[in-house]
């Protein structure tokens, strides 16, 4: 009866992986082959010719390899930004008193319950009185500001945590909050800072609302602009439109590889203090 249980859990599971895995696997397989102006059938991919000559062309068209370094730029510098400040301001919060600290941490947080598409007027005319509407900076500083009330609630838990006997030695060898926050905040919350790295670089590289309408010069267009250019003008050339959207996948896969050997210990500090 165990095994007869063991082997439909497995079956089911193969299932449920490649229900999954299925649709990315069509999308490579037509990526890679030619003449797709409708869906291949399973047949014509497993059979067809395999070339890379969608890839090319799609890095060649509609300033696609423009976009893409853009939104590159983009999306690292407000990943590193925003990490920098929520470490800092939940650190703030985690460990230092100050008066009012748990009315404004509230009324921070009250921010993340109004919905996104409320606040682009806002964003927008605070925006252009600094005159930064159709500049990076600007679309950086609205992704940071969008995204650090979260991270820091996740990482103030996390400081939270963290035994402050820990602290003791840096104090008795004339170490500043600095050198605490650097030596030992930090390095234990790695993997919380790899996970909010990975959200907030995938929040930044997908995101389309925002980057349309803070940035109007077409050079300086990020890549969810180009893909919608691709889905309008090759609806029906589905080789072209899928190489498109694999190349702006690979950057995405690349953070979650960078930073998932970070999830291997989710508590560096267990243990570091005994009882």
């Amino acid at each position: 009866m165990k095994k007869t249980t063991a082997w439909l859990a497995h079956i089911v599971l193969v299932l449920g992986i490649g229900f999954v895995i299925g649709p990315f696997v069509y999308m490579i397989l037509t990526s890679i082959t030619t003449d797709n102006f409708s869906l291949p059938s399973p047949y014509k991919l497993l059979h067809s010719e395999k070339t890379l000559i969608n890839y090319v062309e799609a890095w060649n068209k509609n300033n696609f390899s423009s976009y893409f370094v853009n939104s590159l730029l983009v999306s690292s510098a407000t990943m590193v930004l925003s990490l920098s400040l929520a470490c800092s301001t939940a650190y703030a919060f985690a460990r230092f008193p100050f008066p009012g600290k748990e009315a404004l941490f509230k009324l921070f947080l009250f921010s993340m319950f109004v919905p996104a598409i409320l606040n682009i007027i806002p964003q927008f005319t605070i925006v252009k009185s600094l005159g930064l509407v159709d500049t990076y900076s600007g679309l950086i500083l609205v992704y940071i500001s969008t995204g650090v009330v979260g991270s820091t609630f996740f990482l103030r838990g996390f400081f939270e945590r963290i035994p402050t006997e820990l602290e003791e030695s840096i104090v008795i060898d004339g170490g500043n909050r600095w050198t605490i926050f650097r030596a030992i905040y930090i390095p234990l919350s790695l993997p919380a800072i790899g996970t909010l790295g990975i959200f907030s670089f995938s929040g930044t590289w997908d995101e389309f609302i925002l980057a349309l309408t803070l940035i109007k010069t077409e050079a300086h267009r990020t890549l969810p602009i180009a893909l919608q250019l691709f889905r309008g003008q090759y609806a029906t050339y589905y080789g072209l439109f899928f190489a498109a959207s694999m190349m702006a996948l690979l950057p995405i896969i690349a953070i979650f590889v960078i930073f998932q050997k970070q999830f291997v210990n989710p508590n560096l500090s267990e243990g570091s203090v005994k009882g």
